[in-house]
């Protein structure tokens, strides 16, 4: 798995090979200050008539120190590759790996994902969750942690949420571009490897470092509040035995941060609450003739509001490393990664009541017109708790030219979302009298087009009042829990040959087996109706923000006290709330749940030829999968009437077949040109191929609904050619292209159905999704990173990095109007740009991010056509670092993120509307850490 699998066994585990001398390997918390390696001039290669030596492939897992060793691992890497080292992630001033990922070229960090991590309740969090490479989405990726697989705990997507580890508790991350034979065959993104360090990738015999950090958000200053956040870490690795052939390394983390976001919620309001219309329209509402939808929208209604909390993370790796005898090497890795969120949301709706619709002076053209405003308050959490363990044992025997290499993993990962709650308030409950407006839209637009609600003088009294609304309920309570448990086995085997082309062969098995479950279960109390009881009579409040949107919005609104909530509902719920989907309780225990096994089993084989300066390598790769899903069936009787359900099973096969064929060309030591061809694919979502069925009879025709197992995997035939160089003054130059021809497209729908689509005839039919047409994505990649290193001292320190990506995509949804759709989270332009200088222990890094627009979600309002797509405007984030390493061991590191303080998030409906924007405010993050090294 990973590019691991690329490489020869034959060193240490975790170590690079010998014949990579250039390589600054076994460090000792190297900073990325120290002086790059001398890189070999054209002059220093050898003769073109002499013998070549064997292709240059790594042997091992590798952990790298510096930004050189990672470009001394991207040229001798036999396919294409993309490195952060642990200098990149020491010196880059993100909250996760998810947004360290995003200094590469060709990946978009998304902030949002499926379910209720989508849309403005996950971007609310202001940080970065999930990664796209090369214009496909996160789960059409492979992730891995020391080489072997993880578990997706999401219950919507096969997606792995990134946030969950920091930088801190990794040493190398490797995006592995393109896939050989060796690799899992499920990734037409990209190959993620999250790698941690092993003792014996460093030099002493023993060592260690304690790192504490202080953070502060300065978002939840401009609310009043501390913004304060903290975090420890510490490593700690020794060798022992008579020949130092025993190695543990052993290390640990804890982080804390509070947040106090703000968001302004016209999209979803839109969604949510209908709370749009046409600005130019029929009579009827429909847009009027002549005028493009897209750009006819106008916003009725908003919702404003704070999303607070703070985000808990721990964890730690482990490895063991015993070197048995000079062929047999043995290892043991484990990680673990915990993350508690607490996000609480609190809203002031705006919502639209009496729209007609009135004559303009244009004749047969009207627009709306809002009789009224409703005022409301919602409060709702957005709680999360997950985590990741991985497990791992191993080992790397040699006898005479084979390489033996088995390997056993073992992953969980969960996505729980527990004890969601929410609670509301009404002005209007009891009377329809209150605020009349007579507008066309709610709000008006700055200069930016950032969206500013028109509030008349009742209406402001009203929204600084919110504790006077009548309370609508004693609250409701949803518990979420979705997991997975993953475990299998791999064995590589490679054969060396001492001469002739044909430098190796390679070849391998390998199967993996998992089960997942998720659960949904919704509990709803009775109403309030007493025409007397208040938000604040139910005692949730315990203080105000004095500004419900610092900068922008100056109305107060109350800080509800999650705890209260909780307890006001446990208080009032009883077992016949329970309301998940439909009236008979034992439906709604059951109605979402959905469990599921998948068995992946996989063999390859695998050669490489040289010849001169050329490598060539194919390959041939097969995977068998075989999934059973088991989901609850609730049915309808001939009157509509709800029955009791029961579970359902189906079952799912693919054969994959998968080519590839990687061609090398080293004209010298500082120059590769690369050229590829293999064939991927991705599974559906396991909610498309199983989800909950439901079977209703009207006037005699009887429908299901339910996941369709028939689904076809997406498949890929991708195309990379390239070249990377470095050069005599200390540069180092990539450029890429690749092209990726997809058929059988599924988008990412959340838990709903993807192309649902009915068929049958007579009196049953079957209502399933479906897959979609074809579709491609092409794009080029430029990399360059120079360090004037020829300069005078000091200047010598000085440098610059910058690399960009220009994608096109283009996909048949398989929906009439939808052939010509962009890719989900595929941003045409990318780029990220460097300062830097590093000299005599002093690092200081000024960057610049930038990622376009790109589209979030299809039908966004469900109209049938894709003017109503959600887009996600472009992002632009300054970031800055400095720090500092003694000789002491001390060094002191200061992170800012977000230096400018950019939004965070802002999506809109229609590519070319801003007027229902979704927006989050997460300000700046600020990061002090101080390490000691011994």
């Amino acid at each position: 798995m990973g590019i691991e699998k690329v490489f020869n066994k034959k060193c240490l585990v975790v170590a690079v090979c010998a014949v990579l001398a250039n390589v600054a390997f076994a460090q000792d918390a190297a900073p990325a200050s120290s002086t790059p390696p001398p890189v070999k001039a054209a002059t220093d290669t050898k003769d073109p008539a002499a013998k070549p030596d064997k292709a240059v492939q790594m042997k091992a897992l590798s952990v790298v120190a510096n930004r050189y060793d990672a470009t001394n691992m991207r040229m001798d890497s036999i396919n294409t590759v993309d490195v952060l080292s642990a200098a990149d992630l020491q010196h880059t001033a993100v909250h996760n790996v998810a947004e360290a990922l995003g200094l590469m070229s060709g990946v978009n960090v998304t902030t949002t994902g499926s379910g209720y991590f989508g849309g403005i309740d996950g971007a609310a969090r202001g940080e970065g969750m999930f990664t796209s490479v090369r214009g496909l989405p996160s789960e059409y990726n492979v992730n891995l942690v020391n080489g072997s697989n993880v578990a997706q705990g999401m219950p919507y997507s096969r997606s792995v949420q990134l946030s969950l580890l920091p930088p801190s508790g990794l040493q190398t991350i490797v995006l592995n571009k393109t896939s050989t034979a060796d690799m899992d065959g499920d990734a037409i993104g990209g190959t993620i490897d999250f790698r941690t360090p092993s003792a014996f990738d460093f030099k002493k015999d023993f060592s260690g470092s304690v790192t504490a950090s202080g953070r502060v958000e300065s978002r939840a200053r401009d609310y009043g509040g501390s913004g304060l956040g903290s975090g420890l870490a510490a490593e700690l690795q020794g060798k022992f035995g008579a020949e130092k052939q025993f190695g543990i390394y052993v290390s640990g983390y804890y982080d804390y941060r509070n947040i106090a976001n703000s968001e302004i919620g016209a999209a979803e309001s839109a969604s949510n609450d209908g709370s749009w219309a046409f600005l130019h329209a029929t009579a009827e509402g429909d847009s009027a003739p002549g005028y493009d939808p897209a750009h006819n929208l106008t916003s009725l209604g908003s919702n404003v509001g704070i999303a607070s909390g703070f985000e808990r993370r721990y964890g730690g790796n482990i490895s063991f490393d015993w070197n048995v005898d000079p062929t047999l090497k043995a290892y043991a890795r484990m990680t673990y990664a915990y993350a508690l969120t607490e996000q609480n949301t609190t809203y002031n709706q705006l919502l639209p009541q009496d729209v007609t619709y009135v004559p303009t002076s244009t004749p047969g053209v009207y627009t709306p017109n809002i009789g009224r405003i409703a005022n409301r308050f919602w409060f709702e959490t957005n709680p999360e708790r997950a985590d990741l363990a991985t497990i791992q044992f191993g080992a790397d025997k040699t006898a005479g030219g084979w390489t033996i290499s088995p390997n056993v993993f073992w992953s969980i990962g969960r996505n729980d979302r527990p004890e969601h709650v929410e609670i509301d308030g009404r002005e209007d409950k009891y009377s329809q009298d209150n605020f009349a407006y007579n507008r066309s839209s709610l709000l008006s637009y700055g200069g930016n087009g950032f969206p500013y609600p028109v509030l008349a003088p009742g209406l402001q009294n009203s929204v600084n009042n919110v504790q006077n609304m009548y309370a609508n309920d004693y609250g409701e309570v949803t518990d979420i829990r979705s997991g997975q448990k993953r475990g299998g086995a791999k064995l590589d085997l490679r054969y060396d040959f001492d001469s002739g082309v044909l430098q190796s062969v390679k070849f391998g098995v390998k199967y993996s087996d998992s089960s997942r479950e998720f659960t949904n279960r919704d509990w709803s109390t009775g109403g309030i109706n007493d025409g007397t009881t208040t938000l604040d009579d139910l005692g949730i409040f315990k203080g105000y923000y004095n500004q419900i949107f610092p900068g922008k919005f100056d109305w107060r609104t109350p800080e509800v006290s999650r705890a209260a909530v909780a307890a006001l509902i446990a208080a009032h719920v009883q077992p016949s709330d329970l309301d998940t989907c439909g009236q008979l309780d034992f439906n709604n225990y059951n109605c979402d749940t959905m469990r599921g096994t998948e068995a992946v089993s996989a063999a390859y084989g695998m050669a490489t030829f040289q010849s001169g300066p050329w490598e060539i390598i194919p390959g041939v790769r097969f995977e068998h999968t075989s999934i059973h899903n088991t989901f609850w069936t609730t049915p309808t009787d001939a009157d509509g009437n709800e029955a009791p359900g029961y579970f359902s099973n189906n079952r799912t096969i693919y054969n994959e077949p998968l080519g590839s064929l990687f061609i090398n060309f080293r004209p010298d030591g500082n120059i590769v040109y690369r050229g590829a061809i293999w064939q991927s694919y991705t599974r559906p979502a396991f909610v498309q191929l199983g989800g909950g069925s439901q079977i209703s009879v009207s006037d005699g025709v009887t429908t299901i609904t339910s996941g369709n197992p028939n689904l076809s995997p997406i498949k890929a035939t991708n195309v990379d050619l390239g070249a990377e160089w470095t050069t005599q003054s200390g540069g180092y130059v990539s450029l890429a292209s690749y092209y990726k021809k997809l058929r059988n497209y599924i988008y990412d729908s959340g838990g709903g159905q993807a192309n649902p689509n009915t068929s049958g005839v007579g009196t049953v039919l079957t209502k399933t999704p479906t897959n979609g047409g074809d579709g491609h994505v092409y794009g080029l990649e430029a990399t360059y990173r120079q360090k004037f290193q020829n300069l005078p001292e000091p200047f010598d320190g000085l440098g610059f990095s910058v690399n960009a990506t220009r994608q096109n995509s283009k996909v048949d949804l398989g929906r009439d109007g939808f052939e010509n759709e962009r890719l989900q989270s595929a941003p045409q332009r990318m780029a990220n740009a460097e300062l830097f200088y590093e000299k005599a222990g002093f690092s200081l890094n000024l960057s610049y991010h930038y990622t376009g627009s790109y589209l979030s979600t299809y039908d966004f309002l469900n109209q049938g056509n894709p003017w109503d797509d959600l887009w996600i405007r472009p992002i632009r984030r300054v970031d800055l670092h400095a720090g500092y390493l003694m000789n002491n061991g001390l060094q002191f590191d200061l992170q800012i993120s977000n230096l400018t303080k950019q939004y965070s998030y802002w999506s809109h409906i229609g590519r070319n509307s801003l007027a229902n924007s979704d927006i989050v405010d997460a300000g700046m993050t600020t990061l002090l850490t101080v390490k000691y090294s011994f």
